[in-house]
């Protein structure tokens, strides 16, 4: 476990207790776009006694706090995104999965044309197939699973 996790915890005001190390240790560097269950299985191999009530709160913590993005990305399926920046997503129809696109790579129009809203902030998310071997430039995550 990174300190620069303690100091980025600490930093963010949350006091770093031993089992909200174990969700940010893989939850805020991971590639994935994992769901809270997702993490549950995940940092349960290392944490057994970790319960579900304290992944979900402290993923609820992390995103109160600004170190996390939630997101819904399919129905009914909310995931955790630990980039902040600026980009979009696209999400592969046949895999599931969950790509991060960079923001620069989609050519978007102004919604400060937008009359009657005040938009705080926005993202593209596309769904299709990828095509041969290419990779979307960008992370690739966990499968978003359909219904």
């Amino acid at each position: 476990m990174s300190p620069d996790l303690v100091t980025q915890l600490k930093t963010a005001g949350i006091q770093p207790s031993a089992q909200r190390l174990a969700v940010a240790d893989y939850v805020l560097t991971t590639d994935a776009h994992p769901s809270a269950d997702e993490v549950l299985a995940q940092v349960q191999g290392n944490f057994p006694m970790l319960s579900r009530a304290t992944v979900y709160n402290t993923l609820n913590l992390f995103v109160e706090k600004g170190l996390l993005r939630q997101l819904v990305l399919a129905e009914g399926r909310t995931v955790f995104d630990p980039r902040l920046g600026p980009h979009h997503h696209f999400i592969d129809d046949e895999t599931g999965r969950i790509e991060d696109v960079p923001w620069d790579s989609l050519r978007v129009g102004d919604v400060r044309g937008l009359k009657g809203y005040e938009v705080r902030e926005y993202m593209v998310v596309m769904r299709g197939r990828k095509l041969g071997g290419s990779r979307v430039q960008g992370r690739s995550a966990n499968p978003v699973k359909k219904r």
